[in-house]
């Protein structure tokens, strides 16, 4: 097995340009797992881990953070709690504090799998994929990169570079039902993302599809919602417009029976998922007006 190991990203561009079959590691925390147990052998590896452009946070004037590919699950959870609460909260729930350490939010992406606990917030939030090849870069919003179990639109001769989030505007949640906190494959996950301003709610649900999928049909609930008005509070959250939104992320689902959980269970688990943060993200804005 080839070993590669760039210092930058030109570097790892060429590289991935000569010998497009080499397989990117960074964290490592997917990949060994696959190569330990003899479930992949690539024929070369290109170690990304010392490669400094993909480690860099920046934030742009107009509220949008580039998030380099590199980047770690631990320090989206302790430094981004405020700018991007629902993917801090699902970093938090990546592995042990170990594996936090390694994991990459590139790693996560590349790695595509219906599971992948940082890809519901991202794709809630409206994330794009930013893809580098010698020949230039390109960008994806997420939800059209993900096309399948573990599958993706990267091409052979690109890498990941980064991903880019609008810092939020409105609350925003991330919980998952497994058999513990953390140290665990989700069973089932939701992310939700209300935004005021817009008038809109957004939503996207893994472990539930052939990837993480984000809930279509939200502009009808999102003009339905009382809304914060005039500088004022939110009016009540209704019932019925719970039980709508669960409803949608229910259709939404189509999950299957396997070792971590049934369909049945899946999609009961996300209808009461999504009751439960609708509800609590209505509080948040509510606490959030009253204390402007």
């Amino acid at each position: 097995m080839k070993f590669f190991r760039p210092a930058s990203l030109p570097e790892a561009l060429n590289i991935k340009s000569e010998f497009p079959d080499c397989v990117p590691i960074a964290g490592g925390t997917d990949l060994m797992v696959m190569i330990n147990f003899d479930r992949r052998r690539p024929p070369a590896l290109l170690d990304l881990s010392g490669v400094p452009e993909l480690r860099t946070i920046v934030e742009r004037p107009d509220g949008v953070l580039r998030i380099g590919a590199g980047v770690s699950c631990k320090r989206l959870h302790g430094d981004y709690a405020d700018a991007l609460p629902s993917l801090a909260m699902a970093a938090g729930t990546v592995g042990s504090p170990q594996i936090r350490n390694r994991a990459t939010v590139g790693g996560n992406i590349a790695t595509s799998s219906p599971a992948g606990d940082t890809l519901p917030p991202l794709i809630a939030a409206g994330a794009v994929v930013e893809l580098a090849s010698v020949g230039g870069s390109r960008r994806l919003p997420l939800e059209e990169f993900l096309i399948g179990p573990k599958r993706n639109a990267l091409r052979p001769d690109e890498l990941i570079e980064a991903v880019h989030v609008r810092r939020q505007a409105g609350p925003q949640l991330f919980s998952k039902v497994g058999t513990r906190n953390a140290m665990v494959i989700s069973i089932s996950s939701l992310a939700l993302d209300l935004r005021p301003a817009q008038r809109a709610i957004r939503c996207a649900i893994g472990s539930a599809a052939p990837k993480v999928l984000l809930v279509e049909g939200m502009e009808a609930l999102g003009a339905a919602l009382p809304w914060p008005t005039d500088g004022g509070p939110p009016g009540a959250l209704d019932d019925a417009l719970v039980e709508a939104f669960s409803g949608l992320v229910s259709r939404a689902c189509s999950p299957i029976d396997d070792m971590r959980g049934s369909a049945r269970y899946r999609r009961r688990s996300l209808e009461a998922l999504a009751r439960r943060n609708l509800t609590w993200a209505w509080r948040a804005l509510e606490r959030r007006s009253t204390c402007v």
